[in-house]
């Protein structure tokens, strides 16, 4: 594979990342709460179906003091930088921006990965917390689960990597060959 399929499959890379970020940013499918059919002992009132949830990043976050609010945030920004970046340097073919462009998404898709595991671990906190207010018999029938949204910020997570890792190729491989040859 030749410099210019390299420098192209890393630039779709990290369109296809920043539109999986900014949908999973964007939507309210992280944190899926589903109430499963209540038996004939229980007296609450109401189909079950009611009583299911789902929520997004700015659902939970209000007032926006948590960490994840500002990481994934601060990543969709690493990637547009990331993407002029890489944009510029692969038209000038210069080895120390395609190193700078590989290290922003790299440092972008760390970014991503911590916000996505705060996100992962506050959720269950916040669960542990509830249940242990409450008697543990009201929740099970409570099935939790991450949604559509969380998939998009781990294939986010995955792009972000992969195009990091196909910009510092591309330039060990520039830096390799000798110059003047594409």
């Amino acid at each position: 594979m030749g410099l210019p399929h390299l420098f192209l499959l890393a630039r779709l890379c990290g369109i296809l990342s920043f539109s999986f970020l900014a949908s999973a940013i964007g939507t309210d499918y992280w944190y899926i709460l589903e109430v499963a059919e209540r038996g004939p002992g229980n007296s609450s009132q109401g189909p079950p179906g009611d009583l299911n949830s789902h929520s997004g990043l700015w659902r939970i976050c209000e007032g926006m003091h948590r960490v994840f609010v500002v990481v994934l945030p601060l990543s969709l920004i690493l990637l547009v930088f990331g993407w002029i970046c890489g944009l510029i340097s692969s038209l000038s073919e210069s080895f120390q921006l395609l190193l700078l462009t590989g290290s922003f998404f790299l440092l972008g898709g760390a970014m991503t990965l911590s916000g996505i595991s705060v996100y992962i671990s506050y959720s269950q906190a916040a669960f542990s917390e509830i249940g242990q207010m409450y008697d543990q018999k009201h929740f099970q029938q409570v099935h939790i689960s991450f949604g559509w949204s969380m998939a998009l910020a781990w294939l986010s997570f995955t792009t972000e990597v992969t195009c990091g890792c196909l910009f510092l190729l591309s330039a060990q491989m520039l830096h390799s060959q000798p110059p003047g040859i594409l």
